[in-house]
């Protein structure tokens, strides 16, 4: 049988994740210290954990509607308000995901037709190109620069905008520059947005992890943008929730219904334990969440502070828990970086090019690990330095 000719050449064509692949290997290796994934140390909160535990006890194991429960939408439209300062009507405006990434797939999906462009500023996260090429979209990156803090400015847009450009991606804070996107860089694209009738799909996940006195503004509370806008947010980031696989989106009621209707046909419900957890977590869970971004903004430093001490110059990150290093003085790719720290000192960190093709020549390090993970790692680096 020639299975190949009956396999869908758009999915055949599109590159496995370049995050993987070093946490695959660290896997296989003893004494490893594995900077990879953004996977944070912290169990989630206890009194979210038995509100999963409670509704399995209790038997509540049945199917959701499928936007999700009608209180867990509640309470996250009134999340939303309290943190982010924008109001959505739970009842059409939001849905309950297997993720975030699942409200990313369901919104490219209901917006791209063959054919039309998506905007997509790299480096970022590895899912949204090959999402919008699996939507029939045509992908249009955007390399953003280290000179602008990795910010994408208005300019950046409009040089990109052409007839066919329908959705413009604004993933911040952003994974794996760490960089942040402000009220006046917002409003600058938002004038962009509405000028050539674009729709925006804002992956906010790291919203809670933003350090600073300003905090993280979504482009959704700027006036005319919540009617253009889909929030994407889960609990994965926030809560320390990963494995939950939760997740949402928000937005205009007409889009929404659509990406409801994908949802229930491909999905039906996102898990029911999950949802029940995730109710406690909107409710109560807001310490946790200042806590845990205390925490990150400390190993924030520590690590910042020490790759600048081995001479890697790194943009400070202003979000997420990431850094992004430069290691062009070094002479090696970002490949060859990763490769020979790996099989040397059994440090895992990803190549700045699995982001996107302007990432050659940077690394991503996550620092959602403990301090002594982290410091190990750098006394680590800074022998493989010393070696180089």
């Amino acid at each position: 049988m020639e299975l190949n000719s009956l396999l869908n050449p758009t999915i055949q064509q599109i590159k496995p994740s370049g995050i993987r692949k070093y946490f695959d290997i660290a896997n296989e290796m003893e004494d490893v210290i594995s900077l990879s994934v953004g996977e944070p140390d912290f169990h989630t909160p206890w009194h979210i954990r038995e509100a999963g535990i409670e509704s399995l006890e209790k038997g509540r194991t049945r199917y959701t509607p499928n936007r999700g429960f009608a209180v867990l939408r509640e309470e996250i439209a009134k999340f939303i308000s309290r943190h982010y300062h924008v109001d959505y009507a739970p009842e059409t405006d939001i849905l309950v995901t297997v993720g975030g990434s699942e409200a990313i797939d369901l919104c490219m999906r209901c917006v791209l037709c063959p054919g039309d462009e998506a905007l997509i500023p790299q480096p970022s996260f590895v899912c949204y190109e090959p999402i919008a090429r699996m939507a029939g979209g045509v992908p249009v990156i955007i390399e953003t620069k280290p000179e602008n803090g990795f910010r994408l400015t208005a300019e950046e847009i409009e040089e990109k905008v052409t007839d066919k450009t329908k959705l413009l991606v604004l993933p911040y804070p952003n994974n794996p520059t760490g960089a942040v996107m402000r009220r006046e860089d917002l409003e600058a694209v938002a004038r962009v947005v509405e000028k050539h009738n674009l729709l925006v799909l804002s992956d906010e996940i790291y919203a809670s992890l933003t350090y600073g006195e300003e905090g993280h503004v979504s482009i959704a509370s700027l006036p005319g943008m919540r009617e253009r806008t889909v929030l994407v947010n889960g609990f994965s980031k926030s809560h320390s929730m990963t494995g939950w696989r939760l997740g949402y989106a928000a937005g205009p009621k007409e889009l929404m219904a659509l990406m409801t209707k994908l949802h229930q046909f491909a999905i039906m419900s996102a898990p029911t334990t999950s949802q029940y957890a995730a109710i406690e977590a909107m409710k109560n869970g807001d310490e946790d969440m200042a806590y845990m971004r205390e925490q990150y903004d400390m190993r924030r430093r520590l690590i910042l502070d020490g790759l600048n001490s081995l001479g890697l110059k790194c943009f400070e990150p202003e979000g997420a828990f990431y850094v992004f290093p430069s290691i062009k003085c070094t002479g090696l790719t970002s490949g060859e970086f990763c490769e020979r720290l790996i099989y040397s000192k059994h440090v895992a960190v990803v190549p700045g090019d699995a982001f996107g093709a302007c990432g050659e020549g940077f690394l991503r390090i996550s620092y959602c690990y403990s301090v002594k993970h982290i410091t190990e790692a750098l006394e680590r680096m800074q022998a493989f330095l010393r070696e180089l």
